[in-house]
């Protein structure tokens, strides 16, 4: 793909308190297809798509978007009010080793890719113990429905074709 097909995306992020919404601005490759980027890093605060996905932007519906094709990436969101810059320098090489990636670094916030085969245990068992010393808290971004909680369990037809 040549850099004309590099767009940045404004996806729907939530709600300000004064009623507007608000969007994360995200890197994305055009497809091709009407409407349809993938994702070139997962974002911080839109909730349901990560790094690699290929979405569809809803049309008359401003940063709305439909996720079309599953990288098999998982969204990993770190959050630090005191700031992560020591936590990103010990917990970017545990994700690293793991073949994730950093995608997002900022005073308060860290968003990391892994592959979804890694596995939900192995990745909370290498992150819980160090976002805890640290104080910081820690989410999937793109795991779990945000309107009723669920799992979206999109993985399933990954891991178990």
């Amino acid at each position: 793909m040549n850099d004309e097909q590099l767009h940045q995306v404004d996806l729907f992020a939530g709600t300000h308190p004064n009623g507007q919404p608000v969007f994360e601005r995200v890197p994305a490759l055009a497809t091709g297809q009407r409407n349809q980027y993938c994702l070139q890093q997962s974002p911080l605060f839109a909730i349901g798509a990560a790094s690699g996905d290929v979405i569809e932007l809803m049309v008359n519906n401003p940063g709305r978007f439909r996720v079309r094709e599953r990288s098999g990436q998982l969204a990993l969101r770190v959050l630090r009010r005191d700031g992560v810059a020591a936590l990103a320098e010990e917990l970017t090489p545990v994700v690293e080793k793991l073949g994730g990636r950093l995608d997002v670094e900022s005073e308060r916030a860290l968003v990391y890719s892994v592959h979804v085969a890694v596995g939900f245990r192995e990745i909370e068992r290498l992150l819980d113990p160090l976002i805890q010393a640290a104080g910081a808290s820690w989410s999937y971004g793109n795991v779990y429905n945000p309107e009723t909680g669920e799992p979206l369990d999109w993985w399933e037809s990954l891991l178990n074709p």
